[in-house]
């Protein structure tokens, strides 16, 4: 008796055809040059693994393909990529635990796979350290315009609000508060001059909060920035998308030590958004 499709290969050729249309094919002109343009996949299906390495190099990047959590560690490690992809059901180590060794090593953006659509599921990939998580099936062209607005986000914040003060090392603009020191160019976090390792969203988030100062970024706002769509009008914010923002704030507060109930750098404004405290 034959056994039921798998439902992502079910859909791969279908989707095969997304990927030939020449019409999807990047522009050489408009690849980024400032960092690297390296891609890691980890994929224990062979055929979806091509099929994301196929995506991924037609828009402009070198691809690693990795069969296990374990492997893929090791070659984010080795290649240093700016953009992994990351399925979630894989024998042994899941892409939830990949992902939270991954991040103890990278920066990389991570976009989490999963044919499981249960919010919950997205927000663990979340708290693991993902930066986005896409549903299976996926369209090619859905997944290359997620990973080009994590491309788009950007990395020099806006001039400070007065209560961020600035200095004048020759590194950079820093932003500070309370202790709390932030250097867009170097991706650099202290707090009382000890480093804090963050992931590229939680670091978006922050530079954001910390450029609006006393003024109010509600989670709809991050969640734009977020998607590289901050100066969008009328976009629609999910509340999935709200969510993950409270995932994400969650897991920044705890790492830079405070508290939301005594917050030292962060007060929530409730049911709006945050500001930086007072």
């Amino acid at each position: 008796m034959d056994s039921p499709p798998h439902p992502f290969r079910s859909a791969f050729w279908d989707i095969m055809t997304d990927v030939q249309d020449p019409s999807t094919a990047p522009d050489p002109e408009g690849a980024s040059v400032e960092e690297a343009r390296v891609a890691v996949v980890i994929e224990d299906e062979e055929d979806i693994r091509s099929l994301l390495s196929t995506v991924l190099a037609q828009a402009g990047f070198e691809v690693h393909g990795a069969a296990n959590g374990a492997d893929g560690v090791e070659l984010v490690r080795e290649q240093r990529p700016l953009v992994t992809t990351l399925d979630v059901n894989m024998p042994g180590m899941d892409g939830f635990e990949t992902a939270k060794r991954i991040r103890a090593i990278s920066s990389t953006y991570i976009v989490m796979l999963s044919a499981r659509t249960e919010e919950i599921d997205a927000l663990q990939g979340l708290e693991a350290g993902a930066d986005d998580y896409v549903a299976k099936p996926f369209r090619p062209r859905e997944l290359r315009a997620r990973i080009d607005a994590m491309l788009r986000r950007p990395r020099h914040v806006a001039p400070p609000d007065p209560i961020a003060a600035t200095s004048g090392q020759p590194d950079g603009v820093w932003l500070e508060h309370h202790g709390l020191r932030l250097n867009a160019s170097t991706h650099i976090v202290t707090v009382d001059d000890q480093d804090v390792e963050l992931t590229r969203s939680e670091f978006d988030i922050l530079a954001d909060l910390l450029a609006a100062g006393r003024r109010v970024r509600a989670k709809s706002d991050l969640a734009l920035m977020l998607r590289g769509d901050q100066y969008a009008v009328g976009d629609f914010v999910s509340d999935s998308d709200a969510r993950a923002i409270e995932v994400h704030m969650a897991n920044l507060r705890r790492k830079l030590g405070e508290s939301p109930a005594q917050p030292r750098w962060i007060e929530t404004v409730r049911g709006v958004g945050y500001r930086l405290t007072a």
